[in-house]
């Protein structure tokens, strides 16, 4: 049976936003819908910045890894032109990326270097840990590479439930029309990864092999924020927040931190058919 969010989510406004929060298959979710993707950036910068204080004060670093796609766009602008970030304690890392030269315009670190480290930079302010997700290598390799950086540099925390696995401060990650997040597409193999944290992933569909964070890591995160924009987004986002569970089809649906929390930060038009 299908669930309903407008009944089972009961809804406040904050400060000119929708909140609806419940807890879906033993995972805390929360929604924020706004009504713009201007104002998802807006939020998210406010979200992340928040994100990055706390951490920083608990631990001494904020552990971030990074979304590619056309949403994170807008909200790294925002980031980068926002004020009172320490950005020194910040440590950057890519939760997926094709495989491509970090110059070519479909790179996921290009998009980032332009929009949030180079204007950082030019300020001063550049993060002290920026490690890239290298496409334009042997993809396995690369994965292998990018696992170990994962390991060697982001601490577990045993007490809680992802016991020994790297556990990052924030994950971002963004939504297909098809329901995949970062590279984990629909009926690929990564899809069914228990071991590796970095996979190379063939994606039939697309022609092409991805890297990707695989939903172990992903699911370890101490947060997750979900950024979903435009009516292309719509049916997906039902079948993955209230549609009956098919996580081959819709691999969004395996977001479910094993101790953490996913908040889905979605503009009106994507969440139009919830």
């Amino acid at each position: 049976a299908r669930s309903n969010p407008k009944t089972c989510w009961p809804a406040t406004t904050i400060t000119g936003r929708t909140r609806r929060i419940r807890t879906m298959r033993g995972t805390r979710q929360q929604i924020e819908v706004v009504p713009t993707p201007a104002d998802l950036a807006a939020v998210a910068q406010q979200m992340i910045a928040a994100a990055a204080n706390v951490s920083i004060n608990r631990r001494g670093f904020f552990r971030i890894a990074l979304a590619g796609g056309s949403t994170p766009r807008a909200v790294y602008s925002a980031l980068a032109a926002g004020e009172n970030l320490n950005w020194e304690r910040w440590q950057i890392f890519w939760s997926d990326e094709r495989c491509v030269p970090p110059t070519s315009p479909d790179s996921n670190y290009r998009m980032a270097k332009e929009t949030l480290l180079d204007p950082l930079a030019q300020r001063g302010e550049a993060p002290r840990m920026v490690v890239r997700l290298a496409g334009d290598g042997d993809p396995d390799a690369a994965a292998t590479a990018y696992e170990r950086a994962v390991r060697e540099t982001v601490p577990s925390n045993p007490a809680s439930g992802a016991g020994q696995l790297p556990r990052f401060d924030l994950i971002l990650l963004g939504m297909g029309a098809d329901g995949h997040t970062a590279s984990l597409f629909p009926h690929t193999a990564a899809l069914a990864e228990t071991d590796r944290l970095v996979a190379a992933n063939a994606v039939p569909k697309l022609n092409t092999t991805r890297l990707t964070f695989t939903f172990p890591l992903i699911n370890a995160a101490r947060r997750v924020f979900v950024f979903v924009a435009g009516a292309d987004k719509a049916p997906a986002l039902h079948e993955v927040l209230a549609g009956p569970r098919d996580p081959d089809l819709y691999p969004s649906q395996r977001l479910h931190p094993v101790d953490g929390t996913v908040t889905w930060l979605l503009d009106a038009a994507a969440h139009s058919q919830l």
